[in-house]
């Protein structure tokens, strides 16, 4: 398994469109580098899983905050 991804890879991991995964780059909320010239972005691996494990928390918080009751569990937690 190589450590960078293209966009195009990214996009299809997601299931999102390219469009969607320059957005993510722009915005900063997936750190990515941009290599050689004409735009040719790549993005490491493990930051894509750290941004899919970010959107697991922020998603569970809001969860959270809208029923109005305790956090529910962090992903992972066997205490349940």
């Amino acid at each position: 398994m190589t450590r960078f991804m293209k966009v195009e890879d990214v996009a299809e991991e997601l299931a999102i469109t390219e469009r969607q995964v320059y957005a993510l780059l722009h915005s900063g909320a997936l750190p990515a580098i941009q290599v050689g010239g004409r735009g040719v972005w790549r993005i490491e691996r493990g930051k894509l899983e750290q941004y899919i494990a970010d959107q697991y928390e922020a998603q569970r918080r809001r969860i959270a905050e809208s029923d109005g009751q305790a956090e529910p569990p962090a992903v992972g937690d066997t205490d349940v």
